[in-house]
């Protein structure tokens, strides 16, 4: 098979406009970013989930999701304001340090979103791009190409 024939089976076409990021990239600043020190991780769903389990596993904390939705695959908004999508099964918080993590915090509403669930909770906020106490690409301005969404 040819190249060009097994890219259009295997791989998305190359996204120009895209910056792309390796695992070995993103796990590299996870080791030198200085972390808080945490009970447990909870990842927004979806484009939180990956960064937030690779934490969870680093921190050898337990890892928990929030399900809420703000923007569609093309980063438009599609909502007015962060929707849950599904009640969050959460331990109780009161006194817990929590790492809020999201893949790109770019108005930070999805962020205030889910510290409404939060309530109780110490929370640090982290985000590979864009605002949040803790960042971990903030050089970046362009979309990114997660390695976790294809290649």
């Amino acid at each position: 098979m040819n190249t060009i024939a097994k890219r259009s089976i295997d791989q998305k076409p190359p996204e120009p406009n895209k910056v792309r990021l390796e695992f070995s990239e993103i796990s590299a600043r996870l080791d030198a970013a200085a972390l808080p020190e945490t009970d447990l991780v909870i990842g927004i769903a979806t484009g939180g989930s990956v960064p937030a389990a690779l934490l969870a596993y680093k921190l050898q904390t337990p890892l928990y999701t929030l399900h809420l939705n703000y923007r569609a695959e093309n980063n438009n908004p599609q909502r007015p304001a962060p929707e849950l999508l599904s009640s969050p099964d959460l331990p109780a918080l009161r006194g817990k340090r929590v790492l809020l993590v999201d893949d790109v915090c770019v108005t930070g509403k999805t962020l205030e979103a889910a510290r409404r669930y939060l309530e109780g909770a110490s929370v640090t906020t982290l985000a590979l791009k864009g605002r949040a106490d803790v960042v971990l690409f903030p050089e970046l301005e362009r979309c990114v190409r997660w390695p976790w969404k294809g290649s």
